[in-house]
């Protein structure tokens, strides 16, 4: 039985060297109520919806040269959204782009009970994570972004805008180049590219707000770097609630709280009992 030949992406001058992104953020809030925990969920449900986070992965994939070949998104119940863009390093002809791909038309989207998509080289992903502690009066939003590339292109060349798309207390960021490729020699390359710290890539006026460390394994090319907000301000970190309402006792216990959740999740590790 001889089988249709399916339509293939050409790959030309193919760079085998993968490099991924891995972004997760974390913005804590102060909510002292129920309602006041339920209402900033709601918030940020609507806030950061598949919608919004699609428009940034949209803006990540131009930022760093490269073209959508598919797009799903979805939102969840009670809370949560994710979205997963698959892209490609150069345009691709229409006529072999599998036909299960939308190329970035959600309007087809509606119409289908999933959506499956092949990958050229690259793709971007985002998920979000809205919670609140039972007991302190702390919220906490995450999203966990991902861009995986091969390639000429860098996902390095969208990290200041994902820092700026996000109110960003504490920040984890990897960077790790995986494989190798070869010159037209067919000497092996295990990086295309010069790099000794994440934070050489950060905009500097924004580092200088954080305290950040660094956790490299050079010889594996794995980089590593947290971040967390210097100052507090505590007017950002209310909700439904005027920092002027507030006693000095009742201002210095609130930071207090949001510090030790702050530096909890900066260092990974349950400090506080």
């Amino acid at each position: 039985m001889i089988g249709l030949k399916e339509n293939k992406l050409t790959l030309y001058g193919f760079n085998n060297l993968t490099k991924t992104l891995s972004f997760n953020i974390y913005d804590v809030c102060y909510a002292k109520t129920e309602r006041d925990k339920q209402d900033y969920i709601a918030y940020i449900d609507e806030q950061y919806n598949s919608e919004r986070l699609t428009k940034i992965l949209c803006e990540v994939t131009e930022i760093i040269g490269a073209h959508v070949l598919n797009i799903s998104k979805q939102d969840y119940e009670p809370q949560g959204a994710s979205v997963t863009i698959l892209i490609t390093e150069e345009a691709i002809p229409v006529h072999v782009i599998d036909p299960s791909c939308n190329k970035g038309n959600l309007n087809c989207v509606a119409l289908r009970d999933s959506v499956v998509g092949h990958l050229d080289k690259s793709h971007v992903t985002v998920h979000t994570y809205p919670e609140f502690h039972p007991d302190n009066d702390i919220t906490t939003f995450r999203v966990d972004i991902d861009v995986s590339t091969c390639g000429t292109i860098s996902p390095l060349n969208a990290l200041n805008h994902l820092i700026a798309s996000f109110d960003s207390d504490v920040m984890t960021i990897d960077y790790r180049v995986r494989g190798f490729t070869r010159d037209v020699e067919g000497n092996k390359y295990y990086m295309d590219h010069e790099i000794n710290s994440i934070q050489n890539f950060i905009d500097k006026d924004t580092l200088n707000q954080y305290d950040a460390i660094d956790v490299n394994v050079y010889q594996s090319n794995i980089f590593h770097t947290k971040m967390m907000l210097s100052e507090i301000n505590l007017s950002n970190y209310l909700f439904n609630k005027d920092v002027r309402e507030l006693s000095p006792n009742e201002r210095r216990e609130i930071r207090d709280k949001i510090s030790r959740e702050m530096i909890e999740i900066y260092y990974g590790m349950n400090i506080y009992r």
